[in-house]
């Protein structure tokens, strides 16, 4: 048992989420973000890693909702990089923190999961939401997280919004991130759907290995 996973980013032409040292540039379309504020009412969560958390500091709460009714926020932080002052631990919205079983750092938050050796055991970690009763979480990055959800082959949905941008830079993140894995011929992506989002395009697509 485990939660539904969709993994949604947006990334430029060239595929990159942004630049080279790790600056936040804008990709998305007025269109696509009004896309992703309903989005993130659908879900039972949002889900990023540490490095989104440090680069961004993204409150992943929603204007209209109070502490009940917002999104449970997961960060996924190996060796407890996340500041005690990082506003994904505001208070606004119920926080879960997943480390690793050899991490020790503690902060204010509704649960701590410690999943995994070194590196954090996802699907120890996603049995453990699960039991919580998280049925289903909006992953929105940044790269090495979502590498690591196909590396575990727990996506059930990918959505990509593509921006009328070029970013450039060998080193600037790409949505799946982080050190090669994949085995020969890839990970197959089926196609569902395409949908023009002002200057850019939002894809929507299936892995194959759901089917």
């Amino acid at each position: 048992m485990r939660p539904f996973i969709h993994v949604n980013c947006a990334m430029s032409a060239d595929g990159k989420l942004a630049g080279d040292d790790r600056t936040q540039v804008r990709i998305s379309s007025d269109e696509d973000k009004t896309r992703v504020k309903g989005l993130r009412k659908q879900y039972d969560s949002i889900l990023v890693g540490v490095g989104t958390v440090i680069a961004d500091d993204p409150h992943l709460t929603l204007k209209d909702r109070d502490y009940d009714t917002n999104p449970i926020r997961i960060v996924i932080d190996p060796h407890g990089r996340t500041p005690a002052n990082a506003q994904v631990l505001d208070g606004r919205a119920p926080t879960i923190m997943i480390t690793s079983e050899d991490c020790d750092v503690t902060w204010d938050c509704e649960q701590i999961i410690r999943a995994g050796k070194d590196t954090i055991d996802l699907e120890k970690a996603m049995e453990r939401l699960a039991e919580l009763g998280i049925e289903n979480i909006l992953v929105e990055g940044g790269g090495k997280t979502i590498a690591s959800f196909f590396k575990a082959k727990m996506v059930d949905r990918y959505t990509v919004f593509v921006g009328g941008l070029v970013i450039g830079g060998k080193d600037a993140p790409t949505p799946c991130d982080g050190d090669g894995w994949i085995a020969e011929g890839g990970v197959k992506m089926i196609l569902e759907d395409c949908q023009m989002l002002g200057n850019g395009a939002l894809l929507s697509f299936k892995p194959a290995f759901t089917q």
